[in-house]
């Protein structure tokens, strides 16, 4: 796995938020950053990129193309945008954003541009978000031997996704997490905060160690310094096997699923 374990979410950071949020990170020690051409603040990221000192070598950039892209020449042409805006000459990581199984651009076609993508040196590694089992079994055999980075879902205490978690474990697909924190749900859990009171940390915390400890990279995100800092120090937590058991315990099921777009999402397993 080249996937860093944590980075940074830039999801709904715009302007000067974004600027702010990204420099932050990377003054604190994240060295994994994740935006999507959806986001509309690859621009900003890029100017924060640039004038950070960062070396470039130390920072793990992530992309996804939007579905409005997903055409061959679209998608590279896209691709090329977002390496102007973002100021690099190559991502590290370029994802397709959600599956459009249905839609007018075959799962084919956008597979097949993305991994060209790969070939011309665009994104050094390339991989999908919001595919189901069936999606990622597509891929594969599209792809073929051209490797997947990750699988980029929603997962967190109250949607677990087991059967997903099983099919890439099983097959040993990388998946990253997001919404982990399940939008602060977590916050004010009880069985979240008797957890983190025993270790002396946060739900937060707790949250992103339980994701972490079943071998999912997280991109957490926050507007607030101190908070970036306290989802930094989740590396440093070890969960008990009683504390898994009591999170895989709040489970919900569909019902808990927070991002799910009508034009875009598969049949969710």
């Amino acid at each position: 796995m080249t996937v860093p374990k944590f980075g940074v979410g830039t999801f709904r950071l715009k302007d000067d938020v974004v600027r702010r949020v990204v420099s932050d990170a990377l003054e604190l020690g994240y060295r994994a950053i994740d935006t999507a051409q959806g986001y509309d603040n690859e621009a900003e990221i890029g100017e924060v990129l640039a004038g950070s000192g960062v070396p470039r070598s130390e920072v793990y950039v992530t992309t996804k193309i939007k579905p409005p892209n997903y055409r061959r020449d679209a998608l590279l042409a896209s691709l090329r945008e977002s390496l102007e805006k973002l100021r690099l000459e190559q991502v590290d990581l370029t994802l397709i954003h959600w599956p459009v199984p249905n839609g007018e651009v075959r799962p084919e076609e956008y597979l097949s541009a993305l991994a060209e993508a790969r070939a011309l040196g665009l994104t050094r590694e390339i991989g999908v978000s919001n595919f189901n089992i069936a999606g990622l079994r597509q891929a594969r055999e599209v792809l073929g031997d051209v490797p997947l980075a990750t699988n980029q879902v929603e997962i967190h205490p109250y949607l677990q996704n087991r059967r997903l978690v099983a099919f890439a474990q099983e097959q040993g697909l990388h998946l990253t997490s997001y919404m982990t924190l399940a939008v602060g749900k977590v916050m004010g859990d009880p069985v979240m905060q008797a957890i983190a009171a025993a270790h002396g940390a946060n739900p937060a915390q707790v949250a992103l160690a339980w994701a972490m400890q079943q071998g999912f990279s997280v991109i957490p995100s926050s507007t607030k310094r101190e908070n970036l800092a306290g989802n930094l120090r989740a590396q440093d937590l070890h969960l008990t096997d009683e504390d898994m058991r009591r999170i895989a315990g709040l489970e919900e099921g569909e019902a808990a699923r927070i991002a799910s777009p009508e034009s875009a999402r598969p049949v969710w397993d």
